[in-house]
């Protein structure tokens, strides 16, 4: 089996910390006008925001976060480390569109296909051997893809129906930012596990 650096458990682990970070800090300087249960994450990213910067920085050190992720996950699938690559840069390339206050259709398209790519990276990085690390084994990659698209479903309909798109939206990019942390510790946990048996 192909190891994973141990640089790719900061790399992972760092994703969803700068993420959360990103949208915590540009909410406080958004203030009291900024609802979190109903507006985006895009909103904050948005030009004339208080922490437009703040945000979008985030957003860019995230997809770095992921290619760095994608290079270093070496046991996983290729499939599935080319997604995972690709829904980085569509991070940075987000980053690098912010929306109008009122919207943008070229975010919006880029942000969806983000969306899809980090959904189905789990699936197809799974490792179909017995001897898999548990986050790369069919069924809970199988877990992890449909949680994610379920999510991201709710934050399209949440979205149609001006329900709770903030909440759904910071779900399932929750789920997508730290699921590559838990499929690395799970390969670092595996290979430590492997050595010791084999003593």
């Amino acid at each position: 089996m192909r190891l994973v650096p141990r640089w790719a458990l900061l790399s992972s682990g760092c994703a969803p910390a700068v993420l959360i970070a990103g949208w915590a800090v540009a909410a406080q300087l958004e203030g009291p006008g900024y609802d979190p249960a109903t507006q985006t994450i895009s909103a904050l990213a948005s030009y004339g925001a208080a922490g437009f910067w703040v945000m979008n920085v985030a957003l860019a050190a995230l997809g770095v976060c992921h290619l760095l992720t994608a290079l270093g996950l070496r046991t996983a699938a290729l499939p599935g480390r080319v997604a995972l690559g690709a829904g980085g840069v569509t991070a940075v390339v987000v980053a690098l569109l912010p929306p109008s206050s009122g919207g943008s259709l070229r975010h919006g398209a880029v942000a969806g296909v983000g969306f899809a790519l980090l959904a189905l990276w789990p699936v197809l990085a799974a490792d179909h051997r017995g001897a898999a690390p548990w986050g790369l084994r069919p069924v809970p990659s199988f877990s992890a893809t449909v949680l994610m698209l379920v999510s991201a479903a709710w934050f399209v309909i949440a979205m149609q129906n001006d329900g709770a798109a903030g909440v759904a939206e910071r779900l399932v990019t929750s789920l997508q930012s730290l699921w590559p942390f838990v499929v690395v510790a799970s390969c670092l946990r595996h290979r430590h596990v492997t050595a010791t048996s084999s003593r």
